[in-house]
């Protein structure tokens, strides 16, 4: 049996050696640099197709931005789909946080982008990329990306009074989490990440008043379509994870889609050179058209 840490080091290896992807346009949707959306075209030229909207992992941690996935983007758009890469404002440099590690998110920032940037993504799309059919989103993100594509599928049962809230169900065909971040109480006790979920809320003082506004298992059901693609030997955001938020969701009364990949760690979900890559595509794919 492989070393799981060694085959953990060679899949990160291999997602991380592709060279980056120039969109075909990017457009702000706020004034902070981190606040922009890089759109790619479909490879075929083909008019009307869905529209993909991403959000990149990296343990909502600075130094892991959007440019890592800019290869799968470009997976996407080769098989006929528009795609948004969303950018968003990630771990603080604020001196008191600094530590050994790269804090993880921002309170409330992180959460403020996903949403303008989710709001603002029509009319975006329409002037940027007018391939892109609107009336065709799906939302996918891969780790800690997956809790936001969650997070923002779910916008319409966070609690009441929640800045993010909407007042009725976001216009999507679906979700497709890879990986994510879903059951923030079982990755705690996982210390996954090394501690960036309780980083995310802002330490343990906030954690429980803030976790009913973040946390995907809490924020269930959705009434919308969820597929969730997860590696079985993941030790990133292992499966214990993803099974704990499927099974918060048929408690809840909602079915969620797992497609659970024997053999595969946590990147080979957005790694164009693994078999993986094709099964995600293809769990969009059916979402999308």
């Amino acid at each position: 049996m492989p070393d799981p840490v060694a085959r953990d080091a060679a899949e990160a290896e291999s997602v991380f050696s592709h060279p980056a992807v120039a969109p075909d346009a990017s457009v702000a949707y706020g004034e902070h640099p981190d606040q922009v959306v890089d759109f790619y075209a479909p490879r075929g030229g083909q008019d009307s197709v869905p529209l993909v909207v991403l959000l990149h992992g990296g343990a909502w941690r600075a130094p892991y931005d959007r440019q890592h996935v800019t290869p799968f983007a470009d997976f996407l758009a080769r098989r006929g789909l528009a795609v948004a890469n969303v950018e968003y404002r990630r771990g603080s440099e604020i001196p008191q946080q600094r530590g050994s590690e790269p804090v993880a998110g921002r309170w409330p920032e992180t959460f403020d982008d996903v949403a303008a940037a989710m709001d603002a993504l029509p009319g975006l799309a329409r002037r940027a990329l007018p391939q892109a059919d609107v009336r065709r989103v799906v939302v996918t993100g891969h780790s800690a990306g997956g809790q936001l594509a969650l997070w923002a599928a779910a916008r319409h049962v966070l609690p009441v009074g929640s800045p993010w809230r909407l007042a009725s169900p976001p216009p999507l065909r679906g979700v497709v989490a890879l990986a994510p971040v879903a059951d923030f109480a079982r990755a705690v006790e996982l210390d996954v990440c090394g501690g960036a979920v309780v980083q995310l809320l802002g330490g343990d003082a906030q954690f429980g008043s803030r976790i009913a506004h973040a946390d995907p298992s809490a924020l269930l059901p959705t009434g919308i379509a969820t597929a969730v693609v997860q590696g079985r030997v993941d030790i990133v955001v292992p499966y214990a994870v993803t099974e704990s938020y499927v099974d918060a969701a048929a408690k809840a009364g909602e079915t969620v889609g797992l497609t659970l990949l024997e053999d595969v760690g946590h990147f080979p979900l957005i790694d164009p050179a693994a078999d993986a890559c094709a099964v995600v595509a293809e769990e969009i794919a059916q979402l999308a058209w």
